[in-house]
């Protein structure tokens, strides 16, 4: 038997190629998409997290600043403690290679040379051929690896900018180190050139054999005089910190890469329909001659397992190809800006792609389920006489409004692992209800719209053929409410987002000019000083001038570094925050800050709530520490993993710095802006290094670069959610081949009836109308309430911020229209293969 139904079923697929090949199509799409997004995720996370191992090394433990640096004091200390076999002291600093007028970033790691074959060899240096026997102890002497080599071309000497200064270094040979590129120096001449006489960044340990490592980090923290600002990570923290970076968005890029399986599954089901309503009469006659209803069933179910079998190897073929290019093309970043300037081998697994054929199987499978169903449940007598089979009945309410109920609630579930799974299902559940209840959603709206067309002839034949036949409408158009649902979410999502961005950029920009310093990063000290800052104020056509300065803050080891915004807040935080909520009065005696609302989620920093962690990270944790106050929250759309703002007053009587990391400049009415860039560029030339690094944009071009990024991000959505529409467009064109085709006696007998092929085509074109009408609305509905949990829910504990939910109705009202068209368009070209002469012949079969 078994012989038997795989015969049966390659003579189908043999014979039919070009339909059955959508199926496979559909199916290879969404494996080869799903697949290709893995790949490159994993091969740039692997890579990103070797390069940090390989920078990294294997120590046991790595005492690391809280911001900063801290003074190298504390290396006597460790280095000599009676469970420490080994230390090693580094120092980075984040740089920028000037190669012809070109900025480049590098990070600078300087390192004890004799401490590294030990704990990190990838950061050995290698002199070059001809270099001097000791160079790497020599000053001004660096070490570059693979891909600073490759991205700086072969020179002997490097012009290199920290901050405002320039520095003049020497290449004198290699590093084993991957990643992104880096130089290495050794740590006392790196001290001395970039000014960090007496600090370190990090100092990795290596513990005595049988030391008990928690016991060790305690007594480490309760030593008097411990620096309150020093963290204690394990090794296994910054392979962590890196995954976290992106795991929101990786996640969310796979999870959308599965949509275009979903739809393909929709379009397996439009393909094997149209096979069983072709192949009724076959069917029933094998019944007749002894194939059981479960043998129908297996065969149809066979010939799915058949094209997902198939369509996965493809789609795995293809997403590996996909992938390669992309990784070489594009690097490992897909737009999200985790990976820029990783350039990473492609990571192909086996366990991977057996996941993903497994995940395309199984939705052929399912998509061929109820076709296979129907195939099992066909009246063989009936069928034969060539009657069809009785017209599907109204489905109960119930297993439709459990999934919906199902929907909601998991919509309100807390995120697991910072990842929104119960979300995810939530939109699952959702988009399953609302297909299951799409009987009743015909039922609703045809039963009151039939009598306005109760004297119309053709109107009326469309529309009551959709009533009396709710199921089989409900099957025509579920591939077109999945794509089009889950076309409307992602519109509605990114919409509200872009929305959301361009008004929180009124606010976080509200002067007209802006300027920094070149490949400054946060942790760089302060590029603009008082006295700059105050004869910028001074020139012609500036009204007013603002500062911020800002500094990274290791709070938790595992977690990336939140940043410490300085500005000032004279005008209120209302004023120049976008906050959510209403600003708390500060207590008397205690420092009001304001937390993004990633700080709410991954801190616990809640408004009216007193906040520690901030007055160890600054290294004031002693008796008499301030106590900062949970003000308020705001959004923040750069720094995903927290931000904390506070007073510039506040910040300088803290720290003592009072220099800025970026000035705004407010223009008095009537200057020219033209006029005062070229007047603050010709005061930065008075400053050492100044005029070669300072940067000066206005509020327009920051904006609009701040968008273009922002489109650049989700470009792979747009693509990924073209596809997914173009699967469900083309299940609906099948879906309709496989009703009409199924039809040609109704049509042979309307024509005997005299109705001419042009109203046949009428009567079957307004059927199409009608169905994807519905199939519109039933997606329109279905597609807002996901796009709900995607903004409210799915963003929020992807990335922990909040945005307006906004929907572009007429974008929106454009997709359904060109949906009912499209839908329209294909019920009259497949009526013009039914509704010819065979129709006629087949009605004379009977006779």
């Amino acid at each position: 038997m078994r012989a038997l139904l795989l015969t049966f079923s390659w003579q189908e697929l043999r014979h039919h190629p070009w339909r059955n090949a959508a199926a496979v199509v559909a199916v290879m799409l969404g494996v080869a998409l799903a697949f290709s997004v893995h790949l490159i995720n994993a091969s740039a996370l692997d890579e990103f997290s070797s390069a940090v191992r390989s920078v990294n090394g294997q120590p046991d433990l790595e005492l690391r600043a809280a911001q900063g640096s801290f003074d190298e004091a504390l290396f006597a200390r460790v280095a000599t403690h009676p469970q420490v076999a080994l230390a090693s002291p580094i120092v980075e600093i984040a740089a920028s290679a000037v190669v012809d007028g070109t900025r480049l970033p590098l990070r600078i790691v300087g390192v004890d040379a004799l401490a590294l074959p030990t704990l990190a060899p990838a950061l050995m240096p290698v002199p070059a051929e001809g270099a001097a026997r000791f160079a790497l102890f020599a000053p001004d002497q660096l070490f570059l690896n693979a891909a600073a080599r490759t991205a700086l071309g072969d020179h002997a000497q490097l012009d290199m900018q920290v901050g405002t200064q320039r520095h003049r270094l020497q290449i004198a040979g290699s590093v084993a180190a991957g990643g992104s590129a880096l130089g290495v120096m050794d740590i006392g001449a790196a001290q001395d050139r970039f000014g960090r006489r007496g600090q370190l960044t990090r100092i990795d340990l290596r513990l005595k054999s049988g030391t008990d490592r928690a016991a060790f980090i305690r007594a480490l923290e309760a030593t008097p005089g411990w620096p309150s600002n020093v963290r204690i990570a394990e090794p296994g923290d910054a392979a962590e910190r890196v995954s976290n970076l992106s795991r929101a968005y990786r996640v969310n890029l796979t999870v959308l890469a599965l949509v275009a399986l979903f739809t393909g599954a929709f379009l397996v089901f439009s393909v094997l329909a149209l096979s069983v309503a072709k192949r009724a009469q076959q069917f029933a006659l094998l019944g007749v001659l002894g194939l059981t209803p479960r043998g129908r069933l297996a065969l149809v179910l066979v010939e799915s397992l058949i094209l997902g079998v198939v369509g996965s190897a493809a789609g795995i073929a293809l997403g590996t190809g996909l992938a390669l290019f992309a990784l070489r093309v594009l690097g490992g970043d897909l737009g999200g800006g985790y990976f820029a300037g990783v350039a990473p081998t492609l990571q192909w697994r086996p366990t991977a792609a057996a996941l993903y054929g497994v995940l395309g199987v199984a939705a052929a499978l399912v998509g061929g389920w109820w076709p296979a169903r129907a195939a099992q449940s066909l009246p063989e007598a009936q069928t034969l006489k060539g009657l069809g089979a009785a017209p599907v009945q109204r489905g109960g309410r119930l297993v439709p409004l459990a999934l919906l109920v199902a929907g909601v609630l998991l919509a309100n579930a807390p995120p697991l692992f910072d990842i929104p799974v119960a979300a995810y299902f939530s939109v699952g559940f959702l988009l399953v209800g609302g297909i299951t209840a799409l009987p009743w959603l015909i039922a609703l709206l045809y039963d009151r719209i039939a009598p306005a067309f109760a004297q119309r002839v053709l109107p009326m034949l469309a529309i009551e053929r959709a009533r009396r036949m709710r199921g089989t409408a409900a099957v025509a158009v579920s591939g077109v409410v999945a794509s089009l649902s889950l076309a409307v979410a992602l519109t509605v999502m990114v919409a509200s987002f872009r929305d959301s961005v361009t008004r929180w950029l009124d606010v976080v920009l509200p002067a007209d000019l802006y300027l920094r310093v070149a490949g400054a990063t946060a942790a760089d000290d302060a590029a603009f000083t008082p006295a700059f800052v105050q004869r910028l104020a001074q020139l012609p056509g500036v009204a007013r001038t603002g500062t911020q300065r800002l500094r990274p803050l290791l709070l938790d080891p595992a977690r990336p570094a939140v940043t410490l915004i300085s500005r000032g807040l004279e005008d209120g935080a209302a004023q120049t925050l976008p906050l959510v909520g209403a600003a708390l009065p500060v207590p008397a005696g205690q420092i009001g800050i304001y937390v993004s609302e990633a700080m709410v989620d991954l801190y616990g920093a809640r408004p009216g709530t007193a906040f520690a962690p901030l007055a160890q990270a600054l290294g004031t944790g002693t008796s008499a520490a301030p106590t900062f106050f949970v003000a308020g929250v705001w959004r923040d759309y750069v720094r995903q993993f927290g931000a904390i703002t506070l007073d510039a007053r506040d910040f300088e009587r803290l720290t003592g710095d009072r220099g800025a990391s970026d000035v705004s400049l407010w223009l008095a009415d009537g200057a020219s802006d033209s006029e005062v860039q070229a007047a603050v560029r010709t005061l930065a030339a008075d400053e050492p290094g100044l005029a070669d690094a300072l940067e000066l944009a206005s509020v327009g071009q920051i904006r609009a670069n701040s968008l273009r990024i922002f489109d650049r991000s989700f470009a792979v959505t747009y693509w990924l959610q073209a596809v997914a529409i173009a699967i469900g467009l083309f299940g609906v064109a099948a879906s309709f081949s496989a009703q009409v085709l199924a039809r040609r006696k109704e049509f042979g007998l309307m024509a005997h009836l005299g109705f001419t092929r042009r109203q046949v085509l009428s009567v079957v074109a307004g059927e199409g109308a009608a169905w994807t009408a519905i199939g519109a609305v039933a997606g329109l509905v279905l597609g807002l309430a996901v796009s709900v949990v995607l903004v409210k829910v799915v963003n929020p504990q992807s990335f922990h911020w909040t945005m307006d939910l906004l929907v572009p109705w007429l974008r929106l009202a454009a997709l359904c229209a060109a949906v009912v068209a499209a839908g329209t368009l294909t019920a009259w070209l497949a009526g013009r293969a039914a509704a010819g002469r065979d129709a006629v012949l087949a009605v004379k079969e009977d006779w």
